[in-house]
């Protein structure tokens, strides 16, 4: 026995690397859209190793300290610990400023991989029977990624962060009875206090990070236990013969049949998916490092340090929270109620009521497209009236909601004031994801039914009625 085979032996007494070999034979789908989950998972790596080196050099404090940095408007004044530390961070730490614009980037790509990852499982219908659990565990870490977007957003603490921040204070205030002390616990008290800026970096250093990575170990962990979700095949799968004494072996397996779905049909862990990753892991790397060098991210200098006596001119959230922000700005304050001592503000039904019905419908779905059995195959979206009509529309919906969050910019392009462009996009919020149901549910329909009469044989008439349920 060679030297490198006992090593082997070794190791493969206390660790049975024998079963570990059976998991790299792990086939995974050959679908490029599969792989926005691990855009998601790398984004979240590189947002977890630029966060240590951003935490070295980030002071999370509101104390007043004197600035000495090479930002010559702030040079000798008095600034808050936290403002003074990011702006030292930015302008004088070698790589501050790329780390920086990196991380900011790393999170903007993490949400939206998440969001896509999350459309291409609804409209091939990914979630059903038995991956509901993995569809609520996923919808989670996206709330969980915009929950450590949110509390990092507040850090630099400038004048555009605490007004921004103090938004999601107000909205955590009216929540009735509870308001006062989720916004005593997140926020330290009134905002902003000295304890805010401490509160928010603990959540976005270490709670949250530490959720979203036991979600993403639990969401995997179901992947491998439940297997991929592989597309329709168009026919019976045989061995691939490339001549090889392995292809030999293979001409004496059986065929996999297109309607079994015991097995996946893809590529093997290692080395064929393990070299696919190593790409979209580069890539990944290089479009962030691309976007960090290239496009500038929030200027604190320019907005200067947390001001309470001053409001800038223009506040506008991140893309990701802009249709919660819509909700804020077109929902009339006279839809506030009492109900008995409680108040029911227009604040708390925008800000907290209608986002948690959104998710509330996003976790339920599995249950309510629920499958009595198991299905292994996606779904092609266009013999999906209902579902695709339904994914649509949300996506409609989130659209001019977010519109409705730059109302300002809508009336000033219009040249009229936001309380006229109030109301028709209310009213498009409502009606746009109707008729989007309708359009879309309207055509697939028409095709299938098209598509099944071109089917029928010649001489017969009968045209059965279009399935509008997901029951193949």
């Amino acid at each position: 026995m060679s030297r490198s085979q006992r090593v082997y032996a070794w190791f493969d007494d206390r660790l049975d690397l024998d079963e570990a070999e059976q998991f790299m034979g792990k086939a995974f789908p050959a679908e490029d859209s599969f792989l926005l989950g691990e855009v998601a998972l790398f984004s979240f790596v590189m947002l977890v190793l630029t966060g240590i080196f951003l935490g070295f050099f980030y002071e999370p404090s509101t104390t007043e300290m004197t600035y000495e940095g090479s930002v010559a408007q702030f040079q000798g004044e008095s600034l808050p610990a936290a403002f003074g530390s990011v702006l030292q961070l930015t302008y004088d730490v070698p790589f501050g400023m790329f780390i920086r614009r990196f991380h900011h980037w790393a999170a903007h790509l993490f949400v939206a991989s998440i969001g896509l990852h999350m459309l291409r499982v609804f409209f091939h219908g990914a979630y059903r029977n038995p991956r509901e659990i993995n569809w609520v565990v996923g919808t989670t870490l996206a709330i969980l990624a915009m929950g450590a977007a949110y509390t990092g957003y507040a850090l630099p603490f400038d004048e555009f962060a605490s007004t921004a921040t103090g938004i999601g204070y107000n909205i955590a205030g009216s929540i009735p009875i509870l308001g006062d002390p989720i916004a005593a616990i997140v926020f330290g008290g009134d905002f902003p206090s000295s304890a805010t800026i401490p509160r928010l970096y603990f959540l976005h250093v270490f709670v949250i990070p530490i959720l979203i990575a036991g979600g993403l170990a639990l969401h995997m962990g179901l992947l491998v236990r439940q297997k991929h979700t592989e597309a329709q095949r168009e026919d019976d799968v045989k061995p691939v013969d490339s001549g090889t004494a392995e292809a030999a072996a293979d001409r004496n397996r059986e065929t996999v049949d297109r309607e079994d779905d015991s097995v996946v049909v893809g590529l093997p862990a290692f080395p064929n998916q393990t070299a696919v990753s190593a790409v979209v892991f580069f890539l990944t790397l290089a479009t962030l490092s691309a976007l960090a060098g290239f496009l500038p991210v929030h200027n604190i200098a320019e907005y200067g340090p947390n001001n309470p006596a001053g409001t800038p001119a223009l506040i506008m959230p991140d893309w990701f929270f802009m249709w919660l922000y819509g909700f804020l700005k077109v929902l009339p304050s006279s839809l506030g109620f009492h109900l008995g001592p409680i108040e029911i503000s227009a604040e708390f039904l925008g800000g907290v009521a209608l986002p948690s019905l959104v998710f509330l419908a996003v976790f339920a779905w599995p249950f309510i497209d629920r499958r009595r059995d198991s299905v292994h195959f996606t779904a092609d979206p266009f013999e999906r009236p209902v579902q695709t009509g339904v994914g649509v529309a949300g996506v409609v919906f989130v659209m001019i909601a977010s519109i409705a969050g730059m109302n300002n910019l809508l009336a000033e392009a219009l040249g009229t004031t936001t309380g006229a462009v109030n109301l028709p996009l209310l009213l498009a919020m409502i009606v746009g994801p109707i008729a989007a149901f309708g359009v879309v549910h309207r055509a697939i329909s028409r095709e299938r039914t098209t598509a099944d009469t071109a089917a029928q044989p010649d001489g017969d008439d009968r045209t059965e009625p279009p399935e509008v349920t997901d029951d193949e």
